[in-house]
Order: structure tokens, then sequence, then C-alpha cells
């Protein structure tokens, strides 16, 4: 479950490959991040079973700072209605009035395999990906946190399509350099939420403040210790110090997206998904 063919096509291509956290603008994971399988182990005879291992990730140790401009909210007052109108929908978990505000043919589902959609019908391709019928309406719940968010950000390959959350402004090769410089994971990587981020000695609210932030990327490290706390998400700062911040305070690079756009007739449609189970 991730974007984003929206930051240049060398890491939109990348950042499809890992799956977000959950739906929405999730957390990083406090488990090892998802990574590509080392080769494997010479078997100990023919025949014998490969086994594969993953790759340790790089130590912590310093990075280059890359600044990054949040969000921007969407200055569309005809999407804001709709969206408004979709929080809605999705409270009352209502799927024949969802059914009329989805495009029905020309609908896109993207993942890392690319468009799932296949031949299933707009409505049907949207409630899989977001798994509606889930019995805990999880799925309806995420539905209507994405549309509550007010960013939106071009589609770039399709025309007058828009879709939200939106990512963080930057420049993707410096992304590109820091990842490649750093010898990491993209997959490592995620950005803070607002300025001055308070970084903390261990994952207690009340430690320590051993450094504070600004709105960069920053890399985060599996917190692997029993009972590892899910408020807390272990964190390496551009210093090279690891720390602990609040998880809300550190956005992944890659989330769940719904897509809007308009039909023959001017009114806004959910066109399409980017991520989904």
């Amino acid at each position: 479950m991730r974007h984003v063919a929206l930051l240049s096509t060398a890491i939109a291509a990348a950042l499809l490959i890992f799956p977000a956290t959950g739906h929405g603008q999730s957390q990083p994971t406090k488990n090892a991040p998802a990574q590509k399988s080392a080769p494997p182990a010479p078997a100990a005879q023919q025949g014998a079973p490969q086994a594969q291992q993953e790759p340790t990730p790089a130590p912590p140790a310093p990075y280059a700072t890359v600044k990054i401009s949040p969000p921007k909210p969407s200055t569309d007052a005809g999407l804001a209605a709709f969206r408004k109108d979709l929080v809605a929908i999705a409270q009352k978990k209502d799927r024949a009035a969802l059914a009329k505000v989805v495009l029905a043919k020309g609908f896109f589902w993207m993942k890392d395999e690319g468009d799932a959609a296949g031949k299933k019908s707009g409505i049907d391709a949207l409630s899989t990906a977001l798994n509606l019928s889930a019995k805990d309406s999880s799925g309806w719940d995420m539905l209507g946190e994405l549309a509550t968010d007010e960013s939106a950000q071009d589609y770039p390959d399709r025309p007058n399509t828009v879709c939200s959350p939106a990512g963080p402004d930057f420049k993707p090769e410096e992304l590109e350099k820091l990842v490649n410089d750093t010898k990491t994971d993209i997959g490592e990587w995620g950005f803070t939420s607002s300025e001055d981020i308070e970084v903390h000695a261990t994952e207690q609210p009340n430690s320590p403040v051993i450094e504070k932030l600004g709105m960069i990327f920053v890399r985060s490290l599996p917190d692997t210790a029993p009972n590892a706390s899910q408020d807390m998400m272990r964190i390496v700062t551009p210093s090279g110090k690891v720390g602990f911040v609040p998880a809300e305070a550190l956005n992944p690079l890659g989330s769940d997206q719904i897509c809007y756009g308009k039909d023959a007739s001017g009114a806004w449609k959910i066109v399409g998904i980017i991520g989904g189970e």
C-alpha cells in the first residue's frame, strides 16, 4: 500500500514497492522495514532448499538534512464540498450512495504490481481496496479519514486528476542522493509532520530531549525491544543520534491515496485509489 508516481519516475517506482503500515497517513512500521531480499545463501548440498536472509540495516550514522515543505490544501471549493459529502457517506456506510460518486468505468487501482482494478467496476474495486466489508467498519473509517484530508496533488499519469493525502514538496534528486549516500532502503525514510519535533532519549515521552527536528526527512529504525511502545518511533537524527519521537510526528513516504476527477458532466467523482488491501 504505497503511493506515488508524484515525485519522479525513479523514486515513484521505488515507493510503490513499499506498502504502508496501514491505511491513510499512517506511521512507518516499528518492525524492520520491508527491504529487498539478499541473494540466497549457497545450499549445503545439491538439491537442498536455499535460505534467504534480509540484509542487515546500515548502522546509525549522520546524514545530510533534506528539507521538505508540508502538503498544501486544495483551493477547489467544489472538491471540498464533494469530500464533505463523501465523509457523510462513509459515516452512514452507504454503499449505494458511494457507488453513485465512484467512476464506474475507467477506475484505476494502483498497486506495486500495476493496475489491480482489472475488470471490476469502480465501486467493486474501491470496496475491495478499502475492505469495506470488514465487520469492524475499518474500511469505512478509512474512507472517511482519507476524505477528510484537505490536501491534493496532481496525478501526472492522468490529466485532470488529483490524489489525496498529498505528499510533501521536496527535490526528488536530494532524497535519491540521501538514500544512496546512506546505503539505506527508501522504506526506512519518513518525514516530520511539523516543525520543532522533540527527539527523546528513550521511548518514555518525559525522557530528556536530545535534539529537535524541523520539516525534514528522517530515518526510522526497527524497535526490537520486548513490548516496544506503539506510541513512540525509534529514529536516527541527521547528527547520527538514536532517539524516539511520538508516532504521529513521523509520516511515511507512501500512504494510501484517494484520487478524484470530474466526469463528462463536470461532477467530481472518485476515479481511483493508490494502495489499498
